[in-house]
């Protein structure tokens, strides 16, 4: 009788199988079954990211068309950055807060530092790319913009996940959008409130997401009108497109991730590669 073993020699050619091969085959192992609550529910951090970047570019818009006031801008964002430091330490009882082992004190120096650097080099920060078309600086801010969505860490684990790579390329789409503001404070506000959507507002939507998934699928819905809203006083046919595409990635594409998940069929038996399971690094040494 054949025998799946090496040490032993058989009459029988060395690609040769019984019918018992087959019964060690198991179809998808490893497959994730999903549920469609959880899929829309983890799909809010992409709405929340795209809506960032809408109403970051339709506040830069509103700069730019002297609809919005500079210190009017600058007055609402730090209310708002106010209030979310305060939500922040709330939502966990600054159990956060006391695990970092930062203080109050550290943040308020660290927020001082920023805002005098900034309002520093504003003037620079207008001046920096006088010598590039308009044209080039709106191509660039909007590719900066896109791989700013591509690298942004939504919670998957995967190789192209980079929050440095993404929050640096959205500070330059604000750097060169804030160059063409009429002055330098359009400039200095222009940097300040995208630090607050792209740096801040994202590590408050990450504590609300783990510690109180209501509230946080409340901000998402309350977030994604306002940018709507924003939106259709500029354009209500990119307003109809921008909520088009909200629904389809927050409710299409979960569905059609779950119907794709039956038809799944991955395969494993004996064929596999040997996987070593066993901890070698003591051999390292």
């Amino acid at each position: 009788r054949w025998q799946k073993v090496l040490y032993e020699r058989q009459p029988f050619p060395d690609n040769y199988v019984d019918q018992r091969f087959l019964e060690e085959l198991r179809k998808n192992v490893h497959a994730r079954q999903y549920r469609y609550q959880a899929v829309v529910f983890q799909s809010g951090a992409v709405v929340q990211q795209l809506c960032s970047v809408c109403v970051f570019v339709l506040t830069w818009w509103y700069m730019d068309a002297g609809v919005l006031s500079p210190q009017g801008l600058f007055g609402a964002a730090l209310v708002s950055s106010l209030l979310g430091y305060v939500l922040f330490d709330a939502v966990d009882g600054g159990a956060g807060r006391w695990a970092s082992g930062r203080t109050r004190w550290a943040d308020l120096k660290s927020t001082l530092v920023f805002t005098a650097f900034t309002y520093g080099f504003s003037p620079v920060l207008k001046t920096l790319t006088e010598s590039i078309s308009t044209d080039t600086i709106y191509a660039m801010s909007a590719l900066m913009l896109l791989g700013h969505l591509i690298f942004f860490d939504y919670g998957a684990n995967a190789a192209i996940v980079s929050s440095t790579l993404s929050l640096n390329m959205a500070i330059f789409a604000s750097v060169c959008l804030a160059s063409r503001l009429p002055r330098s404070l359009h400039a200095f506000v222009m940097v300040t409130f995208a630090m607050q959507m792209f740096a801040l507002w994202p590590m408050l939507q990450k504590k609300l997401k783990a510690r109180t998934p209501r509230c946080y699928v409340g901000v998402t819905v309350l977030f994604a009108l306002a940018a709507l809203a924003a939106l259709a006083t500029v354009s209500s046919v990119g307003a109809v497109l921008f909520a088009s595409l909200l629904l389809a990635i927050s409710c299409l594409c979960p569905y059609c991730l779950i119907r794709l998940q039956l038809l799944k069929d991955n395969i494993h038996g004996p064929w596999d590669e040997a996987e070593i399971k066993e901890d070698l690094s003591r051999f390292l040494m």
